[in-house]
């Protein structure tokens, strides 16, 4: 009781909505934590090999992501296997990932010690301003840099997709309405508090992969108590989803595309419908993309996302690298960035989100972002200052994880469930590695051609920008009429 009257502060939210709210929002915080934890030591592992280097590394990534995409999706695709207990076994495998991790950077770095050192860390060195380039380490140095780089990107969109699946699962598109900002809100505080712990305790280096860790056992722990306890009888209410009757615990045990049947092909209704594990379980989540307009339409729209937050991702990191030449000074100013982007999205979604979405609606959701990319370009055209682009970084985040974020999300409470757990998965990883590709391809040759001018390579980022705001218009008025029809069905 204590819980929802301090929620009902924030939110409207009703009383059987409280558990799953509170589980949602603490899963994501301890997922992001982790993150943000290792971010800011993948960004300097990154910008040691050179600037020239991270290009590759994105193309790198989406390698990685097209092996373990549908690997992700077979779990999910495992009749014997619960929702829940798949998301569980994903957290732990990246949790042992990252320990592996660990001892892997401790034994190919130059010290070589179990104890951490700041003290070469801390060492102005004044001798040159640029990163040290691939030739001046060792091939382990560089190969667990490498690899640590792409699994650190691949953890990132496995766990946030499989975790708002589970989440999109639980609520309808009404609930996310009101809900999806105060459970984005749990990943943003867990940006905030990571960061803030990689900011203070940057001299760690390696050690705070023991701690990411621990953050990803947390939110397998919590991720067990998603979905239940969803409804009461016994005072009277009702479950998230309209269309669920059945008990919880059974449910998780079944694949429910009951409502969405007749809307699918033949040949997509045949694979969900299947029990028994199969290879071609894999390509589930293509199948049911390529069969859906309004998927495919979702893709589009994450592509050009994705491409749009890659170039601003280049940017930056060019400027600091050539800002700060310590490895700890780069972690801690990385990491701080990443603090003071958290303090501001949070706010927003305590406070604005639910009304902005239930207010103005998904449409203008979406094309919140995209709008403010587009304002972006221009400013760092007329500007290519790093206060610019740290300006321009703060409000581009802001107005993407505080509005358009919890929107995108909504767009997948009107498909069918294997949709969500499938198809999600799949336009979330890759569909995102393919954009982060492509700006890595358009950043190298523009930087390249353009001799590095900032001013230039922005105005480039217009049209994509353009085009985002017009599938996101399209998007949002096609959500809204598949919400109103499931409504018009359900009742």
């Amino acid at each position: 009781m204590m819980m929802e009257s301090l929620l009902s502060f924030f939110l409207k939210i009703h009383p059987h909505e409280t558990h799953n709210v509170v589980y949602s929002t603490s899963t994501f915080f301890f997922v992001l934590s982790g993150y943000f934890v290792v971010l800011p030591l993948r960004d300097e592992g990154a910008i040691s090999l050179g600037i020239g280097s991270i290009p590759g590394l994105f193309f790198g990534s989406l390698i990685l992501t097209l092996i373990a995409a549908p690997l992700s999706t077979l779990i999910f695709s495992l009749p014997n296997l619960p929702k829940p207990k798949a998301l569980v076994l994903i957290y732990r495998f990246f949790s042992a990932s990252l320990v592996l991790f660990f001892l892997l950077w401790l034994l190919s770095s130059p010290e070589n010690t179990l104890l951490p050192t700041i003290k070469d860390d801390l060492k102005v060195q004044t001798q040159s301003s640029k990163p040290a380039d691939w030739d001046k380490h060792g091939w382990f140095y560089i190969s667990v840099r490498i690899c640590f780089f792409l699994w650190v990107a691949l953890l990132n969109l496995i766990t946030i997709s499989s975790t708002w699946a589970r989440v999109a699962d639980v609520m309808d598109n009404e609930s996310g309405s009101r809900l999806f900002g105060f459970v984005g809100a749990g990943a943003t505080f867990g940006q905030l508090f990571g960061s803030l712990f990689a900011t203070g305790m940057a001299w760690l280096g390696p050690y705070l992969l023991l701690f990411a860790a621990l953050m990803m056992e947390f939110a397998a722990q919590s991720s067990k108590m998603i979905n239940k306890d969803l409804s009461n009888s016994s005072e009277g209410l009702r479950p998230l989803r309209k269309t669920e009757e059945v008990d919880p615990q059974d449910e998780i045990n079944e694949v429910d595309v009951h409502d969405h049947k007749e809307s699918l092909p033949t040949a997509s209704k045949s694979m969900v419908d299947s029990a028994t594990p199969r290879f071609w379980a894999l390509l589930d989540g293509f199948w049911l993309i390529w069969l859906s307009n309004y998927l495919l339409c979702v893709s589009l729209f994450l592509w050009l996302s994705a491409v749009t937050s890659s170039f601003f991702y280049f940017q930056k990191v060019t400027v600091i690298a050539s800002t700060v030449i310590t490895p700890t000074g780069r972690r801690r100013l990385f990491a701080q960035i990443n603090s003071f982007i958290a303090v501001f999205i949070l706010a927003g979604q305590l406070t604005l989100t639910g009304r902005i979405l239930t207010v103005a609606g998904i449409t203008a959701a979406l094309c919140a972002a995209p709008l403010t990319a587009l304002l972006n370009s221009v400013a760092i055209a007329v500007s290519p200052t790093y206060v610019a682009v740290a300006i321009s970084e703060t409000v581009r985040k802001v107005v993407t994880y505080v509005v358009t974020r919890p929107g995108r999300e909504l767009l997948f409470t009107v498909v069918s469930q294997d949709e969500k757990y499938k198809a999600k998965v799949c336009i979330d990883v890759l569909v995102q590695r393919f954009g982060d590709a492509t700006a890595a391809g358009m950043y190298k040759l523009l930087h390249t051609t353009l001799d590095g001018k900032i001013t230039h390579i922005s105005l480039y980022a217009l049209p994509v920008c353009i085009l985002w705001v017009i599938t996101g218009l399209h998007l949002g008025r096609r959500q809204t009429q598949l919400a109103k029809s499931q409504n018009v069905t359900s009742s």
